[in-house]
């Protein structure tokens, strides 16, 4: 966590009441509350209404589940949340890193429109599905009447949101504190509402401290340790020692590598023995070690998913704990190779 973040959370607790009830105490909180969601709106430029949330998990299954649609599509490489909050959805296949624009075209021509959903980037391979603010896919699918819900949770506060009619973030994955984070809506037309609170969009006691800390972190988003630069060094001198070359467009600050000879959970054990804490799959899911479902839809080998870890920076990241982990890796690439010669 960012330390103003941590300093926001703290006041908030100092601060406690509830923001839902009546007396003095309750509507100090409230308007600590409006101010920080005025806050998020300003900082990530959005100009429709936003319901805080517990997290992007929360935000996914409101977005898909209570869409004015009859259908559901989502990416093949969308995060574990999203297949679980729309189990029955149809898949929308990648072509080189992108959404299947001619899949999606058709797909939009059998049916009444759908809410689409599409990651912004991919949190075990870095692939920017929507790398620029607006995209081929967000016109096909809204030219035909549908909705685009688009998960930001690795890109908000580092890039601009897509035009999107939903958008999803995460508070701690830019430096915030942990459950809590957000669903940008258009309007609250798209959803059917439930009553309680958030305009009757979501139940539950609304987590001040949690969406206190949430402003102050985007508030400081754009200090980093490092510059873009500096970052596409790092990745390249990783890949001048790996055998992997990821699809389509890649960001900054997520990197997945295949080391030659040496599968990913015995690279994980020993990075960690080093003090690198890395990861196989994204981390709601790589504790179990299997093969990755993303790396599979985009194409990539099962014997090379199976040597692939995920490389991901935060802000407090810095240059000479980069040049640390390049030599490491280089140093356990060449070890792997001289042991299997």
């Amino acid at each position: 966590m960012r330390p103003e973040a941590v300093a926001a959370v703290m006041e908030g607790m100092a601060r406690w009441a509830n923001p839902s009830s009546p007396h003095a105490e309750g509507r100090a909180a409230r308007r600590a509350l409006e101010d920080a969601r005025a806050r998020i709106k300003s900082a990530l430029g959005w100009k429709g209404e936003v319901i805080l949330t517990s997290g992007a998990s929360e935000a996914l299954a409101i977005g898909l589940r209570r869409s004015k649609v009859q259908r559901q599509l989502v990416s093949a490489v969308e995060h574990d949340a999203v297949f679980r909050a729309a189990p029955r959805a149809d898949i929308l296949p990648i072509v080189e890193g992108e959404p299947d624009e001619t899949f999606l075209t058709e797909y939009l021509r059998t049916g009444p429109p759908p809410v689409v959903a599409i990651q912004a980037i991919n949190s075990e391979t870095g692939t920017a599905l929507f790398p620029y603010v607006s995209s081929p896919a967000l016109k096909i699918v809204r030219d035909a009447g549908g909705l685009v819900l688009a998960d930001c949770s690795q890109s908000a506060g580092k890039m601009p949101l897509p035009d999107a009619d939903m958008v999803v973030v995460s508070a701690h994955k830019l430096g915030g504190p942990p459950g809590v984070g957000a669903l940008l809506v258009r309007n609250f037309g798209m959803l059917e509402p439930i009553g309680g609170h958030e305009s009757g969009y979501r139940a539950g006691t609304e987590n001040l401290p949690g969406v206190l800390g949430f402003a102050a972190a985007l508030g400081v988003a754009d200090a980093w340790s490092t510059d873009v630069a500096q970052r596409f060094d790092f990745k390249n001198a990783l890949y001048d020692a790996a055998d992997i070359n990821m699809p389509g467009v890649q960001c900054s600050h997520i990197f997945s590598v295949a080391m030659e000879h040496l599968p990913s959970a015995a690279q994980l054990i020993r990075l960690d023995a080093l003090g690198f804490a890395v990861s196989a799959g994204s981390a709601c899911s790589s504790g179990t070690l299997k093969t990755s479902r993303s790396l599979a839809a985009f194409d990539i080998p099962e014997a090379v998913a199976a040597r692939t870890i995920r490389v991901s920076l935060g802000w407090s990241t810095t240059v000479e704990e980069l040049d640390l982990f390049a030599a490491a890796f280089r140093d356990l690439a060449h070890d792997a190779a001289v042991r299997s010669a």
